[in-house]
């Protein structure tokens, strides 16, 4: 089964309504949101998503002229006590993968937090996590959750 998960990148300016049309955008077609971040600056923003339904999501954001983008990331298991998120990053670290960007997941996945990250090589991370007993999450498990 397929380890990654696709996340849309949405790229907005940065003005009052924009993210409010997005999502109502994504609610009128039926599509819920599982997960987001969005990063800004003074004159636009990228609305990162994890959704229901990618290609709903990605149809409807089109057909209202936002530009859309794909991208791959990994949504990690970690365990929910202090320390956890530290114990998957120095396994990252010692394994020499750049953590390009992350963010929380909505849910927990059982007693667990869920995190996305996005690696600058994906193959050697989920290879290295999996090695050491992290569960790595499947688009399937989180696209319906």
């Amino acid at each position: 089964m397929k380890q990654t998960v696709e996340q849309i990148s949405v790229f907005i300016e940065n003005r009052p309504g924009r993210l409010a049309e997005i999502t109502r955008t994504l609610g009128n077609a039926g599509v819920n949101i599982r997960a987001l971040t969005l990063a800004d600056t003074t004159d636009f923003g990228i609305l990162r998503l994890i959704v229901s339904d990618v290609g709903k999501a990605v149809e409807a954001l089109k057909t209202k002229n936002f530009p859309v983008g794909k991208t791959e990331v990994v949504a990690i298991e970690v365990i929910d006590r202090p320390g956890g998120l530290a114990s998957i990053l120095d396994i990252l670290h010692q394994a020499d993968i750049n953590v390009e960007y992350m963010y929380a997941f909505l849910e927990r996945h059982q007693d667990n937090a869920v995190i996305i990250f996005r690696f600058d090589d994906i193959d050697q991370a989920i290879s290295v996590l999996e090695e050491k007993g992290i569960n790595v999450l499947t688009g399937q498990m989180v696209y319906q959750r």
